[in-house]
């Protein structure tokens, strides 16, 4: 058995596991992405998500965000009903949701209105949202990336450790709500049928808005990968443009890293990926030049 594979088969005798626990029919399983969480699809419309480990308490946020999101009437992804769940298996937290129509990833208007939608929701009652904790499982996959040097790693230690210090001195912005955690256009969904539907409530929480807006700036401003026309009409729908901000290098700064130790993360599993990683490495250490740098290439 690889390094590679090793995960994928853990992973898939995990969620074997849960079916059993939880009476879901298990008879054909095909994985749809296997990433920094395993998800796949299962007889009847059902799709299963695997978790890494220790994550138990994060899927049980997941499961009741999606829940009260569908009471708010926001259109996200939806649970199986009637199921108590996330289902624990070794170690590992499994929730099963309803497979999504054919879709698309969505645009930088549709993430957009999405947003101004979700940030002007009254916070969930019956729960607590977490603060945004913008470095979660960052110090554990850079002690993890083997693949750098341990030069490299004490470098992104140490910008770890003064990114917390920025974060904490961040200038005043917009009133603090419900964030997604994690909004992109694979997190804002294009159903075929004209839907715009939201998933992925893994970072979830309550914090800066400014956040949420990030992720469209830097695919603006760091990679070139929209116009300028398409982040005008972004933050125009939006009504805020985020890049004004006195904090917006900080947030920047700690998107681009969370996306170099994703890199590693994947690298560490899938050779593949290993080269991305240290290109990735190498860019925000200032060895690519200035912004926008448009060689990082996906990851999937």
């Amino acid at each position: 058995m690889t390094r590679e594979s090793t995960p994928r088969n853990e992973a898939l005798r995990t969620l074997l596991v849960a079916c059993h626990r939880a009476g879901i029919d298990a008879s054909s399983v095909e994985p749809i992405r296997l990433s920094e969480n395993a998800i796949y699809r299962l007889p009847h419309g059902v799709v299963a998500r695997v978790s890494r480990t220790g994550q138990l308490q994060t899927a049980e946020k997941e499961i009741r965000i999606a829940r009260w999101l569908e009471d708010s009437g926001v259109r996200a992804v939806q649970v199986i009903p009637d199921l108590d769940q996330p289902v624990e298996a070794d170690g590992r937290a499994v929730t099963f949701w309803r497979e999504l129509p054919s879709h698309k990833y969505g645009t930088s208007l549709e993430v957009a209105t999405t947003l101004h939608t979700l940030h002007r929701l009254k916070p969930p009652e019956h729960f607590t949202l977490p603060p945004l904790n913008p470095f979660v499982r960052l110090a554990e996959r850079i002690d993890r990336a083997h693949m750098f040097t341990s030069q490299d790693r004490k470098w992104l230690s140490q910008h770890l450790s003064d990114l917390e210090t920025r974060y904490t001195e961040l200038p005043p912005g917009l009133q603090k709500c419900v964030v997604h955690g994690d909004a992109w256009g694979g997190n804002v969904l294009l159903a075929d049928d004209g839907r715009v539907i939201l998933a992925d409530f893994e970072r979830t929480a309550f914090g800066p808005p400014e956040w949420d807006l990030i992720s469209t700036a830097i695919k603006y401003s760091t990679f070139g990968a929209i116009s300028r026309d398409e982040y005008v009409a972004f933050a125009e729908t939006y009504g805020h443009d985020v890049m004004t901000w006195e904090g917006f290098p900080t947030l920047r700064d700690i998107r681009e890293l969370r996306m170099v130790t994703m890199a590693a993360q994947i690298g560490m599993e899938n050779a593949a990926i290993h080269d991305e990683a240290v290109s990735r490495l190498a860019t925000i250490r200032g060895k690519s030049g200035p912004r926008p740098w448009k060689h990082w290439r996906p990851l999937s």
